[in-house]
């Protein structure tokens, strides 16, 4: 499948090699649509400099990088990151350029502290979306906002992967969807339960009938209302009036719960209940390390501490399975009936 990138035009006198970074990352497999952006806002910044064509010196590397102080650490690393790509690049070719050392900048915070919620807390929030009153302004909003949010919680999507769905992604015949070209650049597959099924089937007969022109495999699987992808920002605002409409307090901009959360929540979710029914973890972990989408265990090992933390009863039977990856700790069915509602 061919991939549609945005053209981003570099003007400074550094474009070219701007251009050549961009494609070599293409070629080698990775998205690279972030750092593209931060190259071309460094762009930006030499055009009014007196960058020569051939060189990035640190003087102008340095200032670039104190132009916005506030920052959080996470994205400063994204910049120091990025100059040092485009410095190794111009050195390999032969050119002078500044390579940020390793070790500098604000060092990044890797605290995991998502908001698991609890059986009910899920069943509240979707009852809520179900809710939603009809809008003039984007009338099958109430129809979609409710399958949006069950596979959300109900197959651990992240928020993108669900956005993105095309027609031709949600196969209701063999009940697969499709993930294309997810976080790791790979597809994968992804079956949701049956009774989940079963309501994508119900939603794809209404749209159907109330859509204009008929919906074709590249339309979006849930359009918004000019026929193109929701944004994530109207799905943020619909889950914290469902939040507040169900006493739920929200902590604030990044500590939630977040809609991520509902992802995180779902793996937790899914590790207590093949705990409850007495599954063998190790052969059930590959299954949600794939599920998720995952590269390895280190992706969904941080769910085998979470669960623990939560559900301290759990600790021993884990750290037997799993070689005392979860540390000790601290001395609720919703989700079949959440699907099928």
């Amino acid at each position: 499948m061919s991939i549609k990138r945005k053209n981003i035009q570099y003007e400074s006198p550094l474009a070219p090699f701007m251009e050549r970074l961009v494609r070599e990352k293409h070629a080698s497999g990775y998205k690279y649509d972030t750092p593209a952006k931060v190259l071309k806002d460094l762009d930006g910044f030499l055009c009014a400099t007196d960058v020569t064509r051939n060189a990035l010196p640190k003087s102008l590397i340095d200032q670039w990088l104190s132009l916005t102080p506030h920052e959080r650490p996470s994205t400063v690393q994204r910049r120091i990151i990025m100059v040092r790509q485009l410095g190794g690049l111009m050195a390999r070719l032969g050119y002078a350029a500044y390579i940020p050392p390793k070790g500098i900048g604000p060092r990044r915070s890797y605290a995991f502290a998502p908001r698991i919620l609890t059986h009910r807390e899920v069943q509240q929030v979707v009852l809520a979306v179900d809710g939603l009153p009809r809008s003039r302004k984007s009338p099958l909003r109430h129809i979609i906002m409710p399958e949006i949010f069950r596979l959300l919680y109900g197959c651990g999507f992240r928020l993108a992967e669900v956005l993105s769905l095309k027609v031709r992604d949600v196969d209701l015949q063999q009940g697969v969807i499709t993930v294309r070209e997810g976080k790791f650049g790979k597809d994968r597959l992804v079956p949701p339960s049956l009774e989940l099924v079963k309501r994508l089937r119900r939603y794809a007969e209404q749209l159907d009938k109330r859509t204009l022109p008929k919906r074709c495999a590249d339309s979006y699987f849930f359009p918004s209302a000019g026929n193109s992808s929701w944004h994530n920002s109207s799905i943020y605002s619909l889950y914290r009036q469902a939040l507040y409409q169900c006493d739920i307090p929200h902590q604030g901009r990044g500590r939630g719960p977040r809609v991520h959360d509902l992802r995180h929540t779902f793996a937790v979710h899914r590790l207590l209940q093949w705990y409850e029914e007495g599954a063998d973890l190790n052969a059930k972990l590959p299954f949600l390390i794939a599920y998720l989408g995952h590269k390895d265990f280190t992706g969904t090992q941080k769910y085998l501490h979470l669960t623990a933390e939560l559900f301290p009863h759990l600790t021993a039977r884990m750290n037997d399975q799993f070689g005392g990856v979860i540390p000790k700790g601290d001395d609720d069915e919703a989700h079949h009936t959440i699907c099928a509602r």
